[in-house]
């Protein structure tokens, strides 16, 4: 016998056929017609999946296992009692004996359990639920549906409730008797004993040297540290089924709404790490990193350096890393009467979302500058701009600082000092402004 169960539309699909009695999720009851006409054309030599198709049956939703067993059988009947063995002698052509009329009692009773049940799941839905991007329509496990559908016969005492609990839950009654029986209580003991073991193990990677991971480190850090190897579909189910949650970045809340309201475009890696080119204003590169500041507090840096001299030739200041703190610096670059833009200049910048925005890049335009990036994940790309950021951590006393008016006055002094007062040993042992003048008497 096929397990295989019909869908609503399949059941619907079948019952418009006119050699179809009946037909249930589980089976199907054939006329005695069909049934003759099977015979017949079997013994004229023809196979059993032919003649149902011919008689407009879809196959592939019956399945052979179900059409070669229901030509079998019929066949031996045919042999054994001839054309009276096709008749189908089940009281209202049915399996089962039917069903006796409910009283108003009995089906107010069943209403009751079948809100209660599809209450209690509705309840649990909204605690496993979860809304993440990308996120799928959450189910409940038969697991527990299995247990909500005992809880409520047990209310209402229903002891001949259970088929009719497992059409509402959408599971099978078979599966909710072998869930319940001591053989598989006993199963479910032992994996939860096992699971318990492997929880352990995983709470030492997860808490090792007390920084917390995800599933990944975990799985790189019992490998490396502890040479246990467990597959990383083990090790999420162990942390989902005991709560153990590695925390999450949160994407920035103005990057999203940028990208939700704006054509954003990536252009090619033009610069090709040829930072110095030997001549003043022909190589600008930007970037924006963060400084910490006071109590935790954070503000947002943003320069454009000047790759063959190395001065820094505008900078702003925010505490907000919206789209302004990238354009503003671009305003700044305009009003710098010192700079002198060369021929074929170009701004190269990371594939960051201020940079791939069109304001900037029209920006970028009016100024007459090319556009260039960095490849994907590639912080080399742009190795100078994040040099200077790391020396400016360095030589700068941000987290001195109390308010951002402070940090602006510590960064403005900082950046005089780089451009006029440091020294720089691959600058022929000169200031970035000394060597500009350098390279513009040389030229």
């Amino acid at each position: 016998m096929s397990k295989k169960t019909f869908t609503g539309k399949e059941v619907k699909q079948l019952s418009s056929n006119p050699y179809v009695k009946k037909v249930s999720t589980k089976g199907i009851t054939y006329t005695e017609d069909f049934k003759r006409i099977v015979i017949v054309e079997k013994e004229k030599g023809k196979f059993a999946r032919q003649i149902f198709e011919e008689c407009g049956f879809d196959t592939k939703i019956i399945g052979m296992t179900r059409i070669r067993a229901a030509s079998n059988r019929w066949q031996t009947a045919y042999k054994k009692n001839g054309a009276t063995g096709l008749n189908d002698a089940r009281p209202g052509n049915s399996g089962r004996p039917r069903e006796a009329e409910l009283s108003l009692e009995e089906k107010n009773t069943r209403l009751q359990a079948q809100l209660h049940l599809l209450k209690a799941e509705n309840e649990l839905l909204k605690k496993n639920s979860f809304c993440g991007k990308g996120a799928n329509q959450v189910t409940l496990p038969p697991s527990q549906k299995y247990a909500l559908i005992r809880s409520v016969i047990e209310k209402y005492k229903g002891k001949h409730m259970v088929s009719y609990l497992c059409d509402v839950g959408g599971v099978s009654r078979s599966g909710y008797y072998n869930y319940f029986s001591i053989e598989s209580q006993e199963k479910r003991k032992q994996k939860d004993k096992r699971d318990d073991e492997v929880k352990e193990i995983i709470l030492k990677a997860f808490r090792y040297k007390r920084r917390k991971k995800g599933a990944r480190q975990i799985k790189m850090t019992l490998a490396g540290e502890f040479n246990v190897v467990y597959n990383l579909k083990r090790i999420r189910r162990i942390m989902k089924k005991y709560n153990i949650v590695c925390p999450i970045r949160k994407a920035n809340p103005y990057k999203r709404m940028m990208k939700a309201t704006h054509e954003h475009s990536v252009v090619p890696h033009l610069l090709n790490r040829e930072f110095n080119q030997g001549i003043p204003g022909k190589v600008l590169m930007t970037d924006i990193t963060y400084l910490t500041y006071g109590n935790n507090f954070r503000a947002y840096l943003s320069t454009i350096k000047d790759g063959s001299t190395g001065e820094i030739l505008a900078h702003q200041v925010s505490n907000r890393i919206t789209l302004d703190i990238a354009t503003d610096t671009l305003q700044k670059l305009k009003k710098n009467r010192k700079f002198r833009k060369a021929k074929g200049a170009l701004i190269h910048s990371d594939q960051g979302v201020h940079y791939t925005h069109p304001d900037f890049q029209r920006m970028v335009e009016s100024l007459g500058l090319l556009q260039s990036m960095s490849r994907r994940g590639n912080c080399w790309d742009n190795a100078p701009q994040e040099s200077f950021f790391g020396h400016l951590k360095d030589e700068t006393y941000i987290k001195e600082c109390s308010t951002l008016e402070e940090v602006k006055k510590e960064i403005k002094q900082y950046m005089i000092y780089y451009n006029h007062q440091r020294y720089q040993w691959n600058l022929n042992k000169m200031t970035p402004i000394q060597y500009r003048d350098h390279l513009k008497k040389a030229a």
